[in-house]
């Protein structure tokens, strides 16, 4: 597809430069910007240049701004904005520097270091400097992420990548659990410490090594000088680095703030283009340009301007026509109408299309939710492969992707974990021996499905399960036609199967903290879930599918075949993750352990990031851009025009974009 070939320029794109920056290159080119500036000429809007707020609505309130912890985007959004990293992006996936100037990696890539960039200031929330930015900044954000007792989501990008991380997390974890420890004995009279596992019940607390926080490799060789040591060769290291426990942190405020750090704009200090001067929540948060800023002349909007309405996505259509907000999302339902609209038509165009996310329908082995629904009964079926096929084969996604792009649901439709052309090593990882079948495929087969449940029927009933299997599927009523969505899966999959072997119940979940309330507890039996890449390589794709990850669950199952089966899959990304000197042996053996899931039906792809519509007064063409981590999420370098784009103005910009790419 053209998307492909478009990705996979850019994709080379971002290589070439990456191998620059290893040697300290910053990847921008005087005809990089000429092309941007060309291609921003397609919009006929102007640009607002006095007072230049950004207003928008959303309708889903953050749970913490605690960026060392979160990984939800939502939360990642504010922080991307208010932190900088390291390295950032240009418009084209380039990388350049950000708060290091320069760095470079020893022979095997296991050494990084990063030279930081002097007069750098930390700002609170009116804008007051606080104190440089330095080394020891990142230091105290990999130590505060490598300690169990702060519950970093985002530990998981230092686990296994720097040394001395897991050795700490495990000690500080072990530390954590005798506090609560019981004396006891084992089976042999020992004297032991128990504990009681999340399933209640006790179990010995098995001693771990004691590990020191100095041997964390994360070091500041002086004030402007940091290294990163890595426990195995790691060529792609640099994309890594603009995400969680890489961001940095002032030591002593942390240390002062306490638990607090986090917990309101007062507990924050910012280094990033913008400071959260207001944030009341389920009222309004502001982003304010940071006067302090060492790239400020860069930063061309004032403010952002973001006010809570739980019927956001009903009412900002409206709003934005009334000139109240400058960004509103179209819903599918109102496409057409809108479209066919003079008033409207020219002020509609799509977001772009984005493989840094994919989307995936999830079994889960591990229920957790009330009665009604026979989780036992769930049980029994999930760990079924028949079962779980004929799911597979009888989820035509076409239909559900409408919901969300009635124009060009093809668009969106993902066959695999990992998007097509994220990323490529002598070919596009999708192409890999094993997954180039899904790739070019699709898994919706009436008559294979139909085969499937005749043969899950004769086992789940000798295992002895009931018909219809109840699944209960939840949505975020906050998502944009997330319910219609569910209620075409819901008709797809029982038009074929029949309403006597399966019964799918559609529930909202919460309209604030969804995913905590819903998919890490485990309160679904099959659901939409999705992953964000945190760095270029295909093992980000494994994260979601590890023994820890808070909504996988496969790793909970007791069921001796699905133990097995994914037991053999760890075997399988063990492996891959230990060829580093080859690329195309990496990737090869990633792609079969990515076919290994698919082929036993842990995980139906969906699509990637949906690509919806919307009238929105940003070019997003001049943001910055990568396939994975937060770049997509920073309003650096837009402008704030006194207009949407039509969608001819959109495919005119998309078009300078891929010129650009494509040299």
């Amino acid at each position: 597809m053209k998307t492909t070939k478009r990705l996979l320029a850019l994709l080379l794109a971002l290589t070439m430069v990456l191998a620059m920056a290893a040697c300290g290159g910053s990847g921008s080119t005087a005809e990089t910007t000429a092309a941007a500036a060309e291609g921003t000429a397609t919009q006929a809007a102007a640009p607002v240049t006095e007072n230049a707020v950004y207003r928008t609505l959303y309708a889903s309130e953050v749970t913490t701004l605690n960026y060392l912890i979160t990984g939800q985007t939502n939360e990642l959004t504010i922080a991307a904005n208010v932190v900088d990293c390291l390295v950032e992006y240009d418009s084209y996936g380039n990388v350049e520097p950000a708060l290091a100037v320069s760095w470079e990696q020893n022979e095997d890539a296991t050494v990084w270091t990063f030279k930081i960039r002097e007069g750098v200031m930390w700002v609170d929330k009116d804008g007051n400097e606080v104190a440089p930015v330095t080394a020891n900044d990142f230091v105290s954000s990999a130590r505060y992420a490598c300690d169990a007792n702060n519950a970093s989501d985002t530990f998981y990008t230092m686990s296994g990548v720097v040394t001395g991380a897991d050795e700490y997390y495990d000690w500080t974890a072990y530390q954590l659990a005798l506090a609560t420890a019981t004396d006891g004995t084992d089976e042999n009279g020992n004297a032991v410490k128990l504990i009681v596992n999340e399933d209640g019940e006790q179990e010995v607390l098995e001693e771990v090594p004691e590990a020191s926080i100095e041997d964390i490799g994360v070091k500041a060789l002086d004030d402007y000088t940091l290294e990163f040591t890595l426990t195995a060769p790691r060529p792609y290291f640099l994309s890594m680095v603009s995400f969680g426990p890489y961001m940095p942190v002032y030591g002593p405020f942390l240390e002062e703030c306490g638990s607090k750090f986090g917990t309101s704009n007062e507990y924050l200090l910012y280094c990033g283009a913008f400071v959260l001067s207001t944030y009341q929540p389920q009222q309004q948060r502001v982003l304010t340009k940071n006067a302090s800023y060492w790239d400020k002349d860069n930063v061309f909007l004032d403010a952002i301007q973001m006010t809570y309405n739980a019927e956001a996505s009903s009412i900002s259509t409206t709003m934005y026509l009334s000139g109240d907000i400058d960004q509103a999302d179209v819903s599918s339902n109102l496409l057409s109408a809108m479209l066919a609209d003079p008033q409207t038509a020219n002020l509609i165009h799509p977001t772009r299309s984005d493989t840094s996310y994919s989307y995936w329908y999830l079994f889960n082995f591990d229920p957790n939710f009330d009665a009604e629904f026979e989780p036992d009964n769930w049980k029994i079926a999930v760990n079924n492969e028949n079962f779980r096929k004929s799911i597979v084969h009888a989820f035509n996604r076409m239909p559900a992707l409408a919901t969300n792009d009635r124009t060009d649901p093809e668009s969106l439709k993902s066959n695999t974990i990992t998007p097509a052309g994220f990323s490529s090593a002598s070919k596009d990882f999708a192409y890999y021996d094993g997954l180039a079948a899904y790739t070019d495929g699709d898994n919706f087969n009436q008559e294979l499905a139909m085969d499937y449940k005749a043969k899950a029927v004769e086992e789940l009933t000798a295992a002895g399960a009931t018909f219809p299997v109840k699944m209960l599927m939840c949505y975020n009523p906050t998502s944009a036609n997330w319910a219609e969505e569910c209620q075409v899966v819901e008709q797809t999959i029982e038009n074929i199967l029949g309403t006597d072997y399966v019964d799918i119940i559609i529930q909202a979940g919460p309209e604030t903290g969804f995913l905590g309330a819903i998919r890490r507890t485990g309160k679904y039996a099959f659901m939409k879930c999705n992953w964000g890449a945190d760095y270029a390589d295909p093992e980000t794709w494994t994260d979601p599918f590890t023994d820890d990850s808070n909504y996988n669950f496969i790793y909970k199952s007791t069921d001796p075949t699905t133990q097995a089966l994914y037991a053999e899959y760890t075997d399988l990304v063990a492996a891959a993750k230990a060829i580093t000197n080859d690329m195309d042996a990496r990737y090869e053996a990633f792609a079969k352990a990515e076919a290994f899931l698919l082929d036993h039906a842990f995980a139906i792809p969906f699509s990637i990031s949906n690509r919806s519509y919307q009238m929105c007064n940003l070019n997003v063409f001049e943001g910055q851009y990568a396939s994975f981590g937060m770049a997509s999420l920073r309003y650096k370098d837009q402008h704030l025009y006194d207009t949407s784009m039509s969608l001819e103005e959109y495919q005119a910009a998309y078009a300078d974009w891929q010129a650009v790419l494509a040299g």
